[in-house]
């Protein structure tokens, strides 16, 4: 208890996981979710070299149920294991610390001078930085269940933490350095799985189906935050100017009895917010030919000039009275739109929400409407940027494909 208690304490920052489950009893305590989380296993299974150690069999159980259910969400779960070699160091550490906090807790009848109470203090508290520098150096092991295509078997892939920095953190850079977890994912991406599982379910599939499909397989790729991950995904890949060729259409649903899709976008700014939203993703070609059909389909005729309502030409001579001027013809309607707006940097996520919401949907949602979204990020830094952070959104900008980014210095 005293390790688990101290494990606690060290994983506080959670690395950018969902959750952070501590030395689970069972499958009933890593609940089964669409968030990726790591699962940090116990002293009593520690991971060695060797196939079959505690460790990867406490991992595979926690991945194929969650008590007595089968675990549906498998492919959101990494595991963090102690090294078996590491484990004695470890346990030493923490019964010298439990001994001196026995000793302090029975002072008065052990009958203590102050001096020896300051003694054993000085001692717990060594034995405490003990403890703490020993679990970094013992859990080393990341665990990752892979598959290479839905029809291999699972397998585990073994790493071991590098760095410094909190184990939850050093966990997530890994996964992260090996390709084998995403912070977001590009449109043109979720492309390529759509057509090469495929996870089509026809000429569509509901978003809703593709999250769930993410958050399932692990021949999938791995996202942090799935359903926000795969939003984002789907509003690049059916913005992009060639989104027949490298993206998708979207619609917020399909009629089966008219047999066509409703509110069909290609090529347009999408703002989605809810993962389990009714809309769809559309394939291209399904896509193209219901917008070629709808732009080809034939206006009703309207009556000729210089014919009255009925079709018939005047009669010659006919109405030499002068008749009313005719109306000016409207004012031209705008074909062009610009604006900018300053945001709070402290809730950019909330105020960028209502702008698309409120001025890019409406524009997005206009036929043949083409609108381009640029973000702008200045930021001074009177003291100076920290290394990590220099390094945590430099690799960010470059995950997002940011047109140009970087750091300078006066």
């Amino acid at each position: 208890q005293a390790a688990v208690a101290r494990l606690r304490a060290a994983l506080r920052d959670g690395g950018g996981f969902g959750r952070v489950h501590v030395a689970p009893a069972s499958g009933h305590d890593v609940p089964d979710e669409r968030e990726t989380r790591l699962v940090v296993l116990g002293v009593e299974q520690p991971h060695h070299r060797d196939p079959g150690s505690p460790a990867q069999a406490a991992a595979a159980a926690l991945l194929d149920s969650r008590g007595n259910a089968p675990r549906l969400y498998r492919n959101t779960l990494v595991f963090l294991a102690p090294d078996q070699s590491r484990l004695q160091d470890l346990d030493e550490a923490v019964r010298r610390h439990l001994a001196w906090e026995s000793i302090l807790a029975e002072r008065e009848t052990l009958d203590l001078s102050p001096h020896q109470v300051r003694q054993a203090e000085t001692q717990r508290d060594a034995a405490a930085e003990a403890v703490t520098a020993r679990l970094p150096e013992a859990y080393q092991w990341l665990l990752t269940p892979t598959q290479a295509a839905p029809a291999d078997p699972l397998t585990w892939e073994a790493a071991r933490l590098t760095g410094q920095g909190a184990l939850a953190v050093r966990a997530a850079r890994r996964l992260k350095g090996d390709d084998l977890l995403a912070a977001s994912f590009s449109g043109n991406r979720l492309r390529m799985a759509l057509d090469g599982v495929p996870l089509w379910r026809g000429d569509h599939v509901a978003l809703r189906q593709v999250v769930e499909d993410f958050a399932s397989y692990p021949y999938l790729p791995r996202l942090l935050d799935p359903p926000m991950a795969l939003l984002g995904a789907v509003g690049d890949g059916v913005g992009l100017l060639t989104w027949e060729a490298e993206g998708f259409g979207y619609a917020d649903g399909f009629d089966e009895d008219a047999g066509r899709y409703r509110a069909l976008r290609g090529g347009q700014v999408v703002s989605l917010t809810d993962p389990d939203a009714p809309g769809v993703l559309v394939r291209p070609e399904a896509a193209r030919r219901q917008l070629d059909a709808e732009q080809a389909a034939p206006v009703p005729p309207g009556p000729a000039p210089g014919t009255s309502g009925s079709g018939t030409a005047p009669a010659p001579g006919a109405g030499t009275r002068p008749g009313p001027s005719p109306a000016p013809p409207p004012d031209p309607r705008p074909t062009r739109f610009h604006g900018s707006v300053a945001l709070d940097a402290t809730r950019a996520g909330r105020d960028a929400g209502r702008v698309a919401d409120e001025v890019i949907a409406h524009l997005a949602g206009l036929v043949g409407s083409n609108v381009r979204v640029t973000l702008e990020i200045e930021a001074d830094v009177p003291g100076g940027a920290p290394e990590h952070v220099v390094r945590t959104v430099t690799e960010n900008s470059r995950t997002l494909k940011f047109d140009s980014h970087g750091f300078e210095r006066e």
